[in-house]
């Protein structure tokens, strides 16, 4: 397969699977560094198969697939992919999506051991952890670049181009609808573990992170 022995000529360990209850099995045996799904696979696809995984990990998952309209590449994100790549493809450009998913995690953990605080959300770079109080919050890489990114920034505007662009490293023509629906994620998951850090909308814009306590909004971070 041109895939893998592309893959494993850039100095990666690469298994194949021909299918997504295959994929299944291998994962519960062992959780990868990453994952790279085809939507149409036989028996279960792609999107089921990357449901099933991110609810029980947050392992990077890239998504491809021959369809390429707006709407596939909400569901791919909506489903918890950290990207998604259209066929046709050259092995090159998959390369560098994979390099680009594991620099992001390098490049986090080589922040500033400081934690950063948004009402009683705690982000720590060191470990890659975002807590709520004492609890930490189950979130995706995607999801954690995201808040990351806004969390040094708090109380300001980002714009949903800046965004695609910082976290995704998508150009600005691509469906902001992805942001959308990440900020949905996450504000299901900040309202139920009691988080005090919440993301307004800017209307016409983007968003920005907030911290709320007792009724009261403050931005900013401490």
């Amino acid at each position: 397969m041109l895939m893998k022995a592309f893959l494993e000529n850039e100095g990666y360990a690469v298994m194949v699977f021909p299918d997504g209850s295959s994929i299944r099995q291998a994962f519960e045996r062992q959780i990868p560094d990453l994952i790279i799904l085809d939507i149409m696979m036989p028996g279960e696809d792609g999107l089921s198969v990357c449901s099933y995984i991110r609810s029980r990990s947050n392992v990077p998952i890239i998504i491809v697939s021959a369809k390429d309209t707006p709407l596939d590449h909400v569901a791919g994100i909506t489903m918890g992919s950290d990207d998604y790549i259209s066929k046709p493809f050259l092995p090159l450009e998959l390369a560098a999506r994979v390099k680009a998913l594991f620099r992001r995690s390098e490049m986090s953990s080589r922040e500033d051991a400081e934690a950063f605080f948004c009402g009683n959300m705690i982000l720590r770079p060191a470990s890659r952890n975002v807590c709520i109080g004492r609890e930490i919050l189950n979130v995706t890489p995607t999801e954690y670049e995201f808040l990351f990114y806004l969390i040094k920034r708090a109380g300001m505007a980002v714009s949903k181009k800046e965004i695609l662009k910082e976290v995704w490293g998508y150009p600005d023509t691509s469906d902001s609808r992805m942001v959308d629906d990440l900020v949905k994620r996450l504000r299901k998951k900040l309202r139920e573990a009691g988080s005090e850090a919440c993301l307004e909308t800017v209307w016409g814009y983007g968003y920005r992170l907030i911290g709320q306590e007792r009724g009261k909004t403050e931005g900013g971070t401490v």
